[in-house]
């Protein structure tokens, strides 16, 4: 998109603990770290090595035949697969086996052993993997909510979305391109959910989201090793150059009591932002009773009071 503003996401170099919560956790922006100890992980996670600690543990997985997901008309299906198969099908460009076509794309995002209760754990899903993965020590130990695999065909494109939770996404092999979009240009991405409508965000319809040139576009590469700090409510869309193994780890930074209890995959809004948007749609639903132009006139009346709040 060149017509929208682009800017870099500020790199670190040889961040501890300290560095980062004095200087970049409170600027609340993403920031890519390198040369954070992420354990033998980086040189150790070769196709043959992820195959053979892993296991045949049986994983879900997305499978589309087209690199770009497609969230809104579900170009995907969730298919079973053992993890070694997994891994050797994922990092091919060309299967011989496969469920739709034999350059179909496969994506995982691992789970719990309840996926309805539990969140990902890597330490209990892949014990042996774990030890090779070591979690930087940027929040506090009962602040930690998920580790989760992020393991995707080269070329794969996940859509914009927004966590509600703090989180750093670890690349430990292959490279990646992030994408990212400030809370603050919300308005111009086409929300439905936590997730944008704008699929294509590198030559986009503008005549059919106009508004999306608004949005400042912050860029990121991450090579293998690399920490990409994502701050809550930032919006992100990567984009796999390679194969490549990610590690995404998020943590609670708010009260624990601020987040849905029932949500093993950490993206429910908070308790509190549910209950104010259940009550915008209970308010829209009795403004529908007033004529036309009264909505129009109670809707502005609506904004304004919104605005002059001044939120921060």
């Amino acid at each position: 998109m060149d017509c929208q503003e682009k800017l870099e996401v500020p790199v670190y170099t040889d961040v501890d603990r300290e560095t980062f919560l004095r200087d970049i956790y409170p600027l609340r922006r993403p920031a890519v770290l390198k040369r954070v100890p992420l354990g033998p992980c980086v040189r150790s996670w070769t196709v043959s090595y992820l195959a053979q600690k892993g296991g045949d543990r049986e994983v879900k997985v997305h499978v589309s035949p087209e690199p770009r997901m497609d969230f809104l008309h579900k170009n995907f299906v969730y298919r079973t697969l053992p993890f070694d198969k997994f891994i050797q099908r994922a990092a091919e460009a060309k299967h011989s086996d496969f469920f739709i076509s034999e350059d179909e794309s496969y994506y995982l995002r691992s789970l719990g052993e309840d996926v309805r209760k539990e969140p990902a754990d890597l330490r209990k899903q892949f014990p042996e993997l774990a030890e090779d993965f070591h979690i930087p020590q940027f929040f506090e130990p009962e602040q930690f909510f998920s580790s989760v695999f992020r393991i995707s065909s080269p070329g794969l494109q996940l859509w914009t979305h927004y966590d509600v939770m703090d989180n750093l996404l670890a690349q430990v092999t292959g490279r990646k391109r992030v994408v990212l979009y400030s809370p603050k240009d919300a308005l111009y991405l086409y929300l439905t959910g936590d997730k944008s409508e704008v699929l294509d965000i590198d030559t986009t319809d503008l005549q059919l989201y106009p508004e999306f040139v608004k949005a400042s576009r912050y860029e990121c590469i991450l090579e293998p090793g690399d920490l990409l700090f994502i701050p809550a409510l930032w919006f992100h869309n990567t984009l796999a150059l390679q194969f490549g193994v990610g590690v995404n780890v998020f943590w609670r930074h708010l009260p624990p009591e601020s987040y849905d209890k029932k949500d093993p995959y950490g993206n429910k809004d908070p308790v509190a932002a549910s209950r104010v948007l259940q009550s915008l749609e209970r308010t829209l639903g009795i403004l529908e009773e007033l004529p036309p132009d009264y909505q129009d006139f109670y809707a502005r009346r609506m904004v304004l009071r919104i605005q002059s709040r001044n939120f921060h």
